[in-house]
């Protein structure tokens, strides 16, 4: 814990070049040290023990629905630190930051990153000094403020309270984030209930070349994007593409293309890597994995199993499609989707040859990867699988289990005269009504122009099944817990949208965690009720 000292010696450091001269006479019986900074035209000040640093203005992560005072979130060494914008705070007019532009961090309960203009000095201030409000004239709330300074030019240096600015900024975050945990739960539950639906099969999709493939969810560990750096593993199989470094543990890439002896491409922006899982058969089994590259993944399917055939034995009796299980009819039989069973496909001679392969020219570490997984397995309630989609700039996520399933956008969604002005249309979704909601406009985002990669992401937002459009789903990521970090204080309302943030500072990546049951305000849900209804 670094001392006052220690605090203003760092500060007088950093600004060694600003106005920071103190007299000898102030040195003489001062009471309490203070930064002072600037703020539009006013200068403030901050006693120093409430300093925790003073920064540059970092890179934010901008947060949907918060308050307007929220520039965003930023990582400060692995934790995450709300930027606030003081000018905002005030009503003074915006301005553009410059090299000039510092981040005062305060300490209060968790860090919170507040914007200034200018630090100005490091002064000491004797206890005389030190006035009240009761003739203080200001552009500033006097609710904000403690006293007030006047230096020896004349000018009055206001003494901000940040603890009751913070206060009065932030009251409302503690109640809603102890409502969206004990609603959560029970909720969540009820969806599971019904997202395990015995009669339903629960699939990845995707492609390769122009055929479209799935994987039963269960078996799919991750999804994730191909890395710029792929190790190649000498006189290895074709099929086997090479081997990468996932979080620590060795993964070896299989190519579907290869696999099923279709032409080969380079790998795009496009491509995704499918970690496909085996558990071991037993407790003390280390569990089996493979990564398996596909052109595109599509979405997360929902299929009634009478709508399942199975494969004709022909096509697998040379032993090379013995993957391919089954056989789903969908859209009324003219979208023909090969689904494919996990188990078979850890049995393909190919895949376990790239397993023998990832081994041997791996030995030296065999035994820590080993560990490694072990780790993972018995570690594995303290991670959750999180499904990655991009709205604008921002990259947010939610839990797997939330999702009821991810589908296309439709080239018409149709507009109903009586539906709320929200939601962006109504798509018919295996029979159902499903109101259909553009998440760019929920976030005050412009519009933009359909494209292919944008997906229907369905949850049950307060138990009415609803879809919201997003830019593109990106990967289903394993996040550990402790990477992921309540939301400090930033706003009520809206704002709880965001309940949390996934600080993957390795990656250099924020995500922000939405509560699916914060989509739809009160009002908005009695509305999709009587859409239902109608």
């Amino acid at each position: 814990m670094e001392t006052t000292q220690d605090i203003k010696e760092s500060v007088e450091n950093a600004f060694a070049d600003a106005e920071s001269s103190v007299s000898d006479e102030e040195h003489e019986g001062y009471t309490q040290q203070f930064v002072t900074f600037k703020v539009g035209d006013e200068i403030f000040g901050l006693p120093i023990v409430e300093v925790q640093e003073i920064i540059r203005l970092p890179e934010v992560t901008r947060v949907p629905l918060t308050s307007p005072n929220l520039l965003g979130l930023s990582n400060l060494r692995g934790k995450v630190l709300p930027i606030i914008s003081l000018r905002r705070i005030f009503g003074f007019p915006e301005n553009e930051h410059d090299d000039t532009t510092r981040v005062l961090v305060i300490e209060h309960g968790s860090l919170l990153g507040f914007v200034v203009d200018q630090v100005s000095s490091v002064m000491r201030v004797e206890a005389g000094r030190i006035e009240g409000l009761e003739t203080v004239k200001t552009t500033v709330n006097t609710d904000y403020l403690t006293g007030i300074i006047k230096n020896e030019s004349g000018k009055i240096i206001m003494i901000l309270d940040f603890d009751q600015l913070i206060e009065a900024q932030f009251k409302l975050v503690g109640a809603a984030t102890q409502r969206s945990h004990s609603s959560g739960s029970e909720s969540l539950t009820e969806q599971n209930d019904e997202v395990l639906d015995a009669d339903t099969l629960h699939f990845v999709s995707f492609s390769v070349e122009t055929q479209e493939y799935a994987i039963p969810i269960e078996f799919v560990q991750e999804i994730v994007q191909v890395p710029e750096h792929i190790a190649q593993v000498p006189n290895s199989p074709g099929h086997v593409i090479g081997v990468i470094n996932l979080r620590d543990r060795l993964l070896p890439l299989v190519g579907l293309r290869q696999l099923f002896a279709l032409s080969s491409s380079e790998l795009t922006d496009q491509n995704r890597i499918i970690v496909v899982h085996l558990p071991g058969s037993d407790e003390s089994a280390v569990k089996l994995e493979v990564g398996i590259v596909v052109d595109t993944v599509n979405e997360v399917l929902r299929v009634d199993r009478k709508l399942v055939d199975a494969i004709p034995k022909v096509l697998a009796q040379d032993g090379t499609l013995v993957e391919i299980t089954e056989i789903g009819r969908l859209d009324g039989g003219k979208r023909l989707v090969s689904f494919i069973s996990a188990e078979n496909l850890f049995q393909h001679r190919d895949v376990r040859s790239a397993l023998e392969v990832s081994d041997k020219d791996h030995a030296d570490s065999e035994k820590s990867s080993n560990q490694m997984n072990n780790s993972i397995e018995e570690e594995s309630e303290d991670e959750r699988q999180v499904v990655i989609f991009r709205v604008g700039n921002e990259e947010y996520g939610v839990p797997i289990e939330a999702i009821n399933e991810i589908v296309r956008v439709p080239d018409v969604l149709t507009r109903v005269p009586t539906s709320p002005s929200f939601v962006e249309g109504i798509m018919n979704l295996r029979g159902s009504i499903l109101p259909v909601i553009d998440q760019r406009k929920r976030f005050g985002m412009p519009p933009m122009e359909r494209s292919d990669r944008q997906r229907i992401m369905v949850f049950s937002a307060l138990g009415i099944p609803t879809g919201f459009i997003v830019d593109s789903v990106s990967e289903v990521y394993k996040i550990a817990n402790g990477l992921i970090q309540e939301t400090p204080g930033v706003s009520g309302g809206k704002g709880n949208l965001v309940k949390s943030v996934a600080n993957l500072e390795k990656d250099k990546r924020m995500v922000l965690m939405l509560d699916v049951d914060k989509l739809l305000e009160t009002d908005e849900f009695a509305q999709l009720t009587n859409l239902a209804a109608a």
